[in-house]
């Protein structure tokens, strides 16, 4: 296997770099220091939005968009391999991974929505996810049990007819307190 730089990779390693370094870093501190002005922690301030958004609007317009979802057509064709160069670059701040719409849990999720959703998730939550215009949660951790392995899962979901039956608890949600969260996804 090779973990090297790709020459597929490496001018989009080059642009990411650019762009955190000359616009997305310097703007995170004044981002973050936001947090909290609106009254509530989880309310955006109209700085806050105006970052957040511009930095968006720009990294998509340069094609710097989507890198993380491999094998599939939805995706920038990227193998895992040449996806991580990326995430290095982007992990730089905290407010970069979203900029380019590659943020968690949003990544994991498109994909389950992705591979294993109906049309109608799709086109109800999939779309607005990868046009970055909605956010989404992750549900796995669950109190009482070493929830971080999947096969611990306490919480159920059983098939009654047309209907799931949930039975359990969910002790974090990652994602939940944004705002612009529509969906969650729940391990059971």
């Amino acid at each position: 296997m090779d973990l090297g730089i790709s020459e597929k990779v490496k001018p989009l390693i080059a642009q990411v770099r650019q762009m955190m370094r000359d616009e997305i870093i310097p703007l995170d501190a004044e981002y973050h220091a936001e947090v909290g002005k609106a009254g509530d922690r989880f309310v955006f301030t109209d700085r806050q939005i105006e970052i957040r958004e511009g930095l968006k609007n720009k990294a998509k317009k340069m094609g710097l968009w989507n890198f993380w979802l491999t094998n599939s057509d939805k995706g920038y064709g990227l193998t895992t391999v040449e996806y991580a160069y990326l995430a290095e670059e982007m992990g730089w701040c905290m407010l970069g991974p979203e900029v380019f719409n590659c943020a968690a849990p949003d990544t994991g999720n498109m994909e389950v929505l992705e591979r294993y959703g109906s049309a109608e998730h799709k086109e109800k939550w999939l779309t607005p996810l990868l046009n970055g215009e909605i956010r989404s949660a992750y549900l796995m951790t669950e109190p009482g049990v070493a929830s971080s392995d999947a096969t611990n899962m306490a919480f159920d979901a059983q098939k009654d007819g047309d209907e799931w039956v949930l039975n359990g608890e969910k002790y974090f949600a990652s994602g939940a307190g944004d705002p612009r969260c529509k969906v969650y996804i729940l391990m059971a």
